[in-house]
């Protein structure tokens, strides 16, 4: 799909790859109620966890309040749904069973990216890895020359992006390059129970919450997704920044 523009608007929410963990959304939106803004964006990655269903019925209730990009997960939940995927891992025909025919629908209509004009930034870009392909990882490390080179088409001076969990706000190439973190599988070194986050307008604020991530744990050992044990390992002792960094940065394409 095409990029989506909205806009004008004062203040914008990013949450980035929630990853169907319900403690940590609902802390997070508390605090987003708080503050006050106008707009909420999802930079994808949104319902692929341990409670897909309850998650999106969550963000569903923001009404027109939400705005969805898609991220590589997300396309994978419909691809997988509508049989253009092969089922390949254990946990894909579990994840398929947890969303309704309708959830499916609506991780299908979310757009590559999503542009808004935000006060005192200018058009912002939102997508997941990259303006060009979903799977691409910027980290805090990219190159300027892949930087200039993934952002080659796009009018917007600053570009936040999701999928490698990784908070921070740098300049690169010309332009500012923002990941708001992971609000429910962070790769950071703070503390366990930490959603990572971002707002927007006037400027840049990096964002931290913290939540009850034992309630997180107990959740999603009841689930029986097969991938149970390793989102608990994760939450409770997530890979190191630099290891991620590492990683993204090897494969530069990561799904």
């Amino acid at each position: 799909m095409t990029t989506a523009h909205l806009g004008p608007v004062s203040r914008v929410a990013v949450l980035a790859d929630v990853h169907g963990n319900v403690p940590a959304l609902l802390a997070v939106l508390d605090e987003v109620a708080a503050v006050g803004v106008d707009l909420i964006v999802f930079p994808g990655d949104l319902s692929w966890g341990p409670e897909p269903q309850t998650t999106v019925d969550l963000v569903r209730e923001l009404g027109r309040r939400a705005v969805f990009v898609r991220g590589n997960a997300d396309r994978a939940v419909v691809e997988l749904a509508r049989g253009e995927r092969e089922h390949t891992r254990p946990r894909d025909p579990w994840m398929v069973r947890q969303h309704t025919p309708e959830a499916v629908e609506f991780l299908a209509t979310f757009p590559l990216s999503v542009a808004v004009e935000v006060a005192g930034l200018g058009e912002v870009l939102f997508c997941h890895g990259s303006p060009r392909d979903d799977t691409e990882c910027v980290t805090p490390r990219t190159s300027e020359e892949r930087f200039a080179e993934l952002s080659r088409d796009v009018a917007a001076q600053v570009i936040v992006t999701g999928h490698t969990h990784l908070q921070f706000d740098r300049q690169v190439a010309g332009r500012r390059s923002v990941n708001p973190g992971s609000v429910g599988l962070p790769y950071h070194l703070g503390a366990p129970g930490t959603a990572y986050w971002a707002l927007l307008g006037p400027d840049v604020e990096l964002r931290e919450t913290r939540y009850d991530v034992q309630e997180a744990v107990d959740r999603c050992r009841t689930t029986g997704d097969p991938s149970g044990d390793t989102i608990v390992r994760y939450l409770l002792t997530p890979p190191t920044p630099d290891e991620i960094v590492a990683d993204a940065e090897t494969r530069v394409f990561a799904d």
